[in-house]
This record gives structure tokens, sequence and C-alpha cells, in this order.
């Protein structure tokens, strides 16, 4: 396993993340806990969730799967090895307050993420979106209370456009406050131009840590998906195979599985291999179903790629 810093903090992380948006969903709780079991023992030590996983269709958060992870923390005894991460803001419940980053839902939500997850801190709690029906001085003095509290070691932002998170940055040095470290952009080499416009200049150079989710495009990048032919009988195949169409995207997965060939290994690896080699990219974002899928992510760890290839990369997914 490789560990890099968690952009401009001390908290050192897995250079892969494990995603848990599939627990309590698609991927039930012995398999969960299976899949855990794997990523430690690998020498994992960052877990991303959210208190609205898994999202069910009528818009409520989830809860179940900062359970599974709790359980599993608390049978293990895990904690102290853990860096985790889990985000609010998304819908808890039917009344007004029940969303958003207010600070009456941010200091109800984080009891909620303690009682589930079985633990007395959170290494690191993220707006899971922004909010701008809230003074941001009100989230961040929320979020800053929590880590004087001792509730939350460090905190992040996920879904922030550059403008803003700059200004959260101003904001917090000028009154003092608890900093954003980090951020979780929709980033892979399907999707560049919205996080490598603004947000990853800022990011590289406010030492921001940056955590990619959906690094693989929901699939796309595995070589599951190719033109002309059916998509794969999976959940989420139909809104894929709609979503990811034109002559550049095909032409990207392209580039990627030539890669992949001659490496020997898959498209998914090189996709990953690519991401960690992003300036600011700390740790991309990938979930698995079984623990043959954490063994096999993990070989992005592994393979490196050269300038030329980087290049080719590049240029096969230019914005």
């Amino acid at each position: 396993m490789q560990y890099r810093k968690l952009g401009g903090s001390g908290l050192k992380v897995s250079a892969i993340c494990l995603g848990t948006l599939p627990f309590g969903w698609w991927v039930k709780g012995p398999q969960s806990h299976a899949v855990l079991d794997a990523y430690h023992s690998a020498g994992g030590n960052f877990l991303d969730t959210a208190d609205v996983y898994p999202c069910p269709a009528e818009g409520v958060g989830g809860k179940l799967c900062e359970e599974i992870i709790g359980e599993w923390l608390h049978a293990t005894g895990h904690r102290d090895s853990m860096v985790i991460a889990t985000k609010v803001s998304g819908r808890m419940g039917p009344g007004p307050n029940d969303e958003g980053l207010s600070a009456k839902h941010i200091m109800r939500a984080v009891e909620g993420s303690l009682r589930r997850l079985r633990t007395d801190y959170i290494d690191l709690y993220q707006a899971h979106d922004d909010d701008p029906a809230v003074p941001m001085e009100e989230v961040l003095q929320a979020f800053d209370s929590l880590v004087r509290r001792g509730l939350v070691r460090y905190v992040g932002t996920s879904n922030f456009s550059a403008w803003r998170k700059m200004k959260a940055l101003g904001i917090s040095r000028g009154s003092k406050l608890a900093s954003y470290v980090s951020t979780q952009p929709l980033y892979n080499l399907v999707q560049r131009a919205d996080f490598e416009r603004e947000l990853q200049p800022l990011c590289v150079e406010e030492g921001i840590a940056v955590m990619p989710y959906s690094p693989l495009a929901e699939g796309f990048l595995t070589g599951r998906y190719q033109p002309d032919q059916p998509p794969p009988a999976t959940a989420r195949a139909g809104r894929v195979h709609q979503l990811y169409q034109g002559e550049r995207v095909w032409r990207v997965l392209k580039a990627t599985e030539h890669v992949a060939q001659q490496h020997g290994t898959a498209p998914a690896i090189v996709a990953l291999a690519w991401l960690l080699t992003r300036d600011a990219v700390v740790a991309p974002i990938v979930s698995a179903n079984s623990p043959e899928q954490i063994q096999h992510t993990l070989q992005a760890l592994e393979l490196k790629l050269s300038a030329d290839e980087c290049a080719y990369l590049n240029n096969a997914s230019e914005p």
C-alpha cells in the first residue's frame, strides 16, 4: 500500500480510498464486511461514506452504510487504524431543517453519524454539497466548533466550485476557523474539463487534497462498454450507456485499452494509474463489490505510466 498526505494536513491516507456507497445497496452486510476485511488486510486505511448512503428512491438518507461500517469497526477493533471520512448536507428527514449546511442540521447530523459509526470522532467531515442559502460563516463556524470539541479532526468539501472554495478558505484564515483540507470532485479521463479549468489550479496552489469520485466514469472505463454493442447487464448500465457517447468518449476508451494492452492489465487500472499522476490528486475513491475487486483495484498502485503514455492519454482525452 502507498500512503500520501491529505493536502496540507499531517494526516496520511491510502492512495486508494475505498468508497462505500454500494454497502447496504447492492453489496449487502456480510459481503460489505468481506470487502472491508480485504481492504484493511492490504494496508488500506481510508474509507469514504456519507450519512445519506445508500441513496433510496424517495430521496431521504439511507443511513445503512454508516451502520455497516460501524458494525465492522466494532467487531474488528480497527477504529484507530482507519481514517473515516463521511459527509453532511443530504436530506435526512421530512423537515425543512433536515438537509443543508445550517448549523442546526450539521450539529444534529454529526451526532447521527457518530452514533451509526460507533465512534467518538470523525477523521474527515465533509460538506457533501455546497449550500448557498446558508451564510458561509455559519457553515465554517459550525465545522470549527466540531473540531474544537474533538468530534471532528479535519473538514473538507465535495461538489464545490472553485470560487466558493476560495471564498471559504479566505473566511477561515481571516476568522481563524478550521479550514478545508480536501475536496471531492467528479474527475476521470472522460470528464476532465470542469475540474481542470479552475479547481485543480486552486487545489495545487492552496495545498488542497483531491479525492476524485467516479474515477472510472461509473464503470465506463472498465472496458465493459463498447460501441455498437449492447451494454452489460448491470443496474446502472443503461444510464452509463446513454451518458457516455460520442467520438471523443470512444477515443478515450480506445486509448486506455491500448495502454492497458501494453502492460498486460485492465483499462480500469490504467485509468486509476493516470489519475494518481495528476496534480493535487491524493486518492481516487473506488468502490468494490468483492474482495477480489479490491485486489484488482490495488494493482493501479504498482502501475507506473511513462511520460509518453501519460501524454498519449492526455491527448486522447483532451477536453
